[in-house]
């Protein structure tokens, strides 16, 4: 499996085929399988805990292993509840790309770590 030859679609199937095999349908609510994605991206910012910035990088290579499980777990999490809910996440993140365009023009956030309402008009 690689990046460039799965589908979105393909990794949904995986996740609701091992779900399925171990009967768990019945827990994962879209509030349970929200706080389980929570909980998974903390365990991800865990691994960064007082590490600078640009030491972060160095962190990343030396727990490459412990990073890529943690981001597995992140994506196993959020793929679980769009096919739990229904939600096309490619749809989805086209859709909020747009809007997040529009909240970040080029012109006035390029360069800048700022939230769209601290940007100039």
């Amino acid at each position: 499996m690689a990046d460039k030859n799965t589908t979105l679609q393909e990794l949904k199937d995986i996740v609701k085929a091992f779900s399925k095999e171990r009967d768990w349908d019945q827990f994962h609510t879209p509030k349970n399988l929200s706080m389980a994605l929570t909980r998974e991206a903390s365990e991800l910012m865990e691994i960064f805990q007082w590490s600078g910035s640009k030491e972060s990088f160095e962190r990343v290579k030396e727990k490459q292993e412990a990073v890529q499980d943690e981001v597995a777990d992140v994506l196993h999490a959020l793929l679980r509840f769009c096919d739990m809910t229904d939600i096309d996440l490619s749809e989805a993140f086209a859709k909020k790309m747009i809007k997040t365009a529009k909240k970040y023009p080029v012109k006035k956030c390029k360069g800048k770590p700022l939230k769209y309402t601290e940007l100039d008009n």
